[in-house]
């Protein structure tokens, strides 16, 4: 198919991507922060504590991290099909560093399950003690936090490859497709140097490494599902009659 053209098959696709977004937006927020947020602490004790009396509550965010991964499986094979008649290779090349963020969260996912076990205390684990179970539970959950930014140096790697792919394509406008490449690339930039140099975050804080890159993916979302696809050869047509 000619990148001048867009079937329907496109178009449905884009407005899964666009859903997608928000939906996993709305869902990753929501678990990270409206139900472990409630949980977690930076006492192993507390935490412990915490989890144990609402372990229906942690189950929950168990549940929405996966649900999480589910729906971004939809929005990468969404994506693909959204991208792939720009390049093929690069849209391919953007879906697996995708597939790495959602192994990451899987990785997240088990953490969660693993700290859960260890604070139930199987029988193998009673020689342990209740104390050094609680600790090593707490390392388990604060492992998460290396996960994540892994996960988040391909999240942005894919990102920067799709906005690129989003700005030849002239599908969306590409002021935005634009954004998205620069908020993208400081994402990867931000999260190299980080892994690097830990201390990095006293200089950016952590919160500015994604931040923009979800403005981004935001903003796009609500372009795919109100907007839709804009044709590339009705773009270029306004070019070259501008230019006349």
């Amino acid at each position: 198919m000619a990148l001048g053209t867009i079937d329907s098959s496109q178009r449905s696709a884009a407005k899964v991507v666009g859903v997608a977004y928000l939906v996993t937006f709305v869902t990753v927020v929501y678990t990270r922060y409206g139900i472990l947020g409630r949980l977690l602490t930076d006492n192993a004790a507390d935490t412990a504590r915490n989890i144990l009396a609402q372990e229906q509550l942690f189950r929950a965010g168990i549940a929405g991290y996966l649900f999480y991964c589910v729906s971004l499986i939809v929005l990468v094979t969404a994506l693909y099909v959204v991208l792939r008649p720009v390049s093929r290779g690069f849209a391919l090349l953007a879906a697996l560093w995708w597939l790495v963020w959602v192994f990451m969260w899987l990785g997240i996912t088990l953490n969660l399950f693993d700290a859960l076990r260890l604070l139930h205390g199987a029988d193998s684990l009673q020689a342990f003690g209740p104390e050094r179970l609680q600790a090593v539970a707490s390392f388990y959950l604060h492992r998460c936090f290396d996960y994540y930014y892994v996960g988040l140096l391909f999240w942005g790697l894919a990102s920067t490859v799709c906005a690129c792919l989003w700005f030849k394509s002239r599908y969306i406008p590409r002021a935005l497709a634009a954004f998205g490449v620069v908020s993208s690339a400081f994402a990867v930039a931000c999260t190299f140097v980080f892994i690097m140099f830990p201390r990095f975050d006293t200089i950016v804080g952590l919160g500015w490494f994604d931040t923009p890159m979800g403005l981004f993916d935001i903003a796009l979302s609500f372009w795919l599902v109100f907007k839709g696809l804009k044709p590339p050869e009705a773009a270029g047509a306004r070019v070259r009659a501008d230019a006349v």
